[in-house]
């Protein structure tokens, strides 16, 4: 996924085609980068497990391969200047190309869904850590289930057609676009400005584990300078926090895309969903504060009694 990340970076720098206004090599570099960051998590995390290591490993392993040809058949296409996802064109390439992701995405979701139930069923460090990998990896097996569930919504009908970089019409049988087709996308992640797009829960619920994990290195950084933060139930209950914050984001986006509105336009009903996130999530993490400094108190006062 490395190598291949910067194979595709080389490619956006000396291929100036392009497939709906971005680079034909963009989307395989997102990928790659996306699979070597998630591939890399899941191997540290494997490295946690107290039980059923084997067992473990043979399901990280078939996600690694599976990933690998999943992503191998997204660089094919992009060398050819065509559409890798969605693409009902009948040549042999491109049949193979679907053949993959029909065959490879599976395993993606059961090994993802196996890693998680070993991780849930026994303690891969404290609480705070535990919390955040259990949480993170529900998360990323919600965001991996998403994008099959927003697609019959997918705007994209029998006989649409998209432009190649090769000028060629390609036939698709669905899209990302839930209320307008794909092609009025953002910068970079080609999200769409103007309709739903079932990318951006997916993305979001995905890296859940990642935004988990930076905050577990947070808190245990700032555990150095506030005593309070020492106390495992502490960092715990602010993971929770956070935890329980980004999967009522994950909730709303996905809502969001189902009604076919852009991330970035969002009506008031969206606003006051998200209104209501924050205002659960500010009062856990008050909650957790709460309780945390007034365990490290008590803590303090049974210690000078006992001097």
């Amino acid at each position: 996924m490395t190598t291949l990340v910067l194979v595709s970076t080389v490619g956006l720098l000396v291929d100036d085609r392009v497939l709906l206004n971005e680079s034909t090599w963009l989307k395989p570099l997102k990928f790659s980068f996306a699979f070597a960051v998630y591939s890399g998590t899941l191997a540290w995390l494997l490295t946690k497990l107290q039980k059923a290591k084997r067992f473990g490993w043979w399901f990280g392993t078939a996600f690694a391969v599976s990933g690998a040809f999943d992503v191998a058949v997204i660089a094919l296409a992009a060398a050819r200047g065509t559409f890798s996802h969605f693409n009902a064109r009948e040549d042999k390439l491109n049949q193979l190309v679907q053949t993959v992701f029909e065959y490879g995405v599976p395993p993606l979701l059961i090994s993802n869904l196996v890693i998680g139930v070993l991780v849930l069923v026994q303690r891969t460090g404290d609480r705070a850590l535990s919390w955040a990998l259990r949480a993170g990896l529900a998360l990323s097996t919600v965001g991996m289930v998403i994008p099959l569930a927003l697609l019959p919504m997918s705007d994209v009908g029998e006989g649409h057609t998209v432009t190649d970089a090769n000028g060629d019409e390609v036939p698709m049988s669905a899209g990302h676009g839930i209320g307008d087709p794909d092609g009025t996308g953002m910068p970079l992640t080609n999200w769409s400005t103007t309709g739903g797009d079932l990318r951006v829960p997916h993305f979001i619920g995905l890296h859940g584990i990642h935004v988990l994990l930076v905050v577990v290195l947070a808190l245990t950084a700032s555990a150095t300078r506030h005593a309070w933060l020492r106390d495992e139930r502490s960092r715990a209950g602010l993971v929770g926090a956070v935890a329980l914050g980004y999967a009522g984001l994950l909730a709303v986006t996905t809502w969001q895309a189902a009604r076919g509105q852009s991330l970035v336009h969002p009506d008031s009903s969206t606003a006051l969903a998200l209104a209501g996130v924050a205002v659960v999530t500010v009062a856990a993490g008050l909650a957790a504060v709460v309780g945390g400094r007034r365990r490290a108190a008590r803590a303090r006062r049974e210690l000078v009694t006992a001097v």
